[in-house]
């Protein structure tokens, strides 16, 4: 019986070791599977809600957008004192800076700033609204959110303003009266770095007995709000030289040329000023020996990945047919290209429609995969029924992972004749 006894007892603790070391290796395989998660958790950040603004004359309207299924559904709008011309938000994603005019020949010109509701989206006033000098044209922050920089077209000039450490708008930085703006200041810049300032200074075409205004791209050193001259780039006296919009990527800088309907690529040096030649001159257009009256180049934006540009065809001229006034043709596309890693150089890989008229702007999410194109204004147009209106119009598209893109649908937009869909972005809450 002793004997017995003795097996039976070592056999239970044979099997009680085994049980208890099956347990270690769970507990220590679960360990390691939990501790394993927020590394992976990590490596695919989540994105927040994106939201999209539209302006359509005075009023602002929001827009949320499912990038899942590229679809866009509109929520409410708040109203400004004047016609929205340009948008910008804030580093953090809390707060939205809105410049606004009654046009060129009025003189109610200012900035107003909104606080972006961090879960829905909505825009709430917040601080005052400053006065401006003349109609903004196009309005930026610096890299870190301290100051708000804002260019005007008529006549042309730049301001800067301080911002508080709230978010509002706070005292203008006085700059010198030596500053070279050059003509027809479109869009100001600040590049990566914080210590440059590219400004495009368009210029503009002859008209009747009013010569051509030479362009230039204006590159302006950066400090605390403080610009100074620093060089000036105008190939041929800028004569047939007219940049609208610049984008960054590494060391690269893209150029938009609006009256030349061009892209070209600038590669940044050392001193912090741009090669004085651009490294590559590329045609935006499909067709860009058959360029149409009102033909133009527009906005460009480079993709959150680096890879790949895109850039607007915009497309206005009009004749009068029947004793209407109706599209003449051309293109309204986004062009997109393949940028080289090692050179920078762009390969237009697809020229998109964009189903309207003259889309003025047009954004990407912070994730890359939509572009939203809002096409300006509603026209008339000749087709097979005889004369039609095309609207303007929120085109959405999904982004390929090799850039490219495909239409998924448009959404109509009101503009009753008098106003136009100026100015739309997306922003992808923190």
């Amino acid at each position: 019986m002793g004997v017995s006894s003795n097996c039976e007892i070592h056999g239970r603790l044979r099997r009680a070791a085994f049980t208890i070391s099956t347990i270690l290796v769970a507990v220590v395989g679960l360990a390691r599977t939990s501790a394993s998660k927020p590394a992976a958790a990590a490596q695919r950040p989540k994105s927040g809600k994106v939201v999209l603004y539209a302006a359509v004359g005075a009023e602002l309207t929001q827009f949320d957008v499912n990038v899942q299924s590229a679809t866009l559904v509109k929520r409410g709008s708040v109203a400004l004192p004047g016609n929205i011309q340009y948008a910008w938000p804030h580093p953090s994603k809390r707060y939205l800076y809105v410049a606004w005019s009654n046009e060129s020949t009025g003189n109610q010109h200012g900035m107003s700033a909104f606080r972006i509701d961090p879960i829905s989206g909505a825009l709430r006033p917040h601080g005052q609204s400053v006065r401006l000098p003349a109609r903004p044209i196009h309005v930026t922050t610096d890299i870190p959110g301290t100051h708000l920089l804002v260019s005007y077209p008529l006549p042309s000039g730049v301001t800067v303003h301080r911002l508080g450490q709230d978010g509002t708008i706070d005292s203008q930085v006085k700059q010198s009266a030596s500053l070279d703006v050059g003509i027809y200041t479109h869009q100001m810049r600040v590049d990566p770095s914080n210590r440059m300032v590219i400004l495009a200074a368009r210029g503009s075409d002859p008209r009747g007995d009013k010569p051509e205004d030479p362009g230039s791209l204006k590159i302006l050193s950066y400090k605390d709000g403080l610009l100074t001259n620093r060089a000036s780039i105008a190939p041929g006296g800028g004569f047939g030289f007219g940049p609208r919009h610049v984008d960054f990527s590494g060391p690269f800088v893209f150029v938009s040329l609006e009256r030349e309907n061009k892209l070209l690529v600038y590669k940044k040096l050392a001193d912090e000023t741009l090669s004085s030649e651009p490294l590559f001159t590329k045609d935006s257009l499909t067709d860009p020996s058959n360029v149409r009256p009102g033909q133009a180049a527009g906005t460009v934006h480079v993709h959150p990945s680096g890879k790949f540009v895109y850039q607007a065809n915009r497309a206005t001229g009009t004749t009068n047919f029947e004793g209407k006034t109706v599209f003449i043709g051309g293109e309204n596309a986004i062009a997109v290209y393949a940028i080289n890693q090692h050179t920078g150089e762009p390969t237009l890989i697809q020229n998109i429609d964009t189903r309207g008229i003259r889309p003025r702007t047009f954004a990407l999410d912070a994730s890359g995969r939509v572009l939203v194109a809002a096409n300006q204004d509603a026209l008339l147009v000749r087709d097979e029924k005889g004369i039609s209106t095309v609207p303007a119009s929120l085109a959405v598209y999904r982004v390929r992972d090799d850039g490219t893109l495909d239409f998924v649908r448009k959404y109509d937009v009101e503009t009753d004749g008098t106003r136009s869909l100026f100015w739309m972005g997306l922003v992808t809450l923190p």
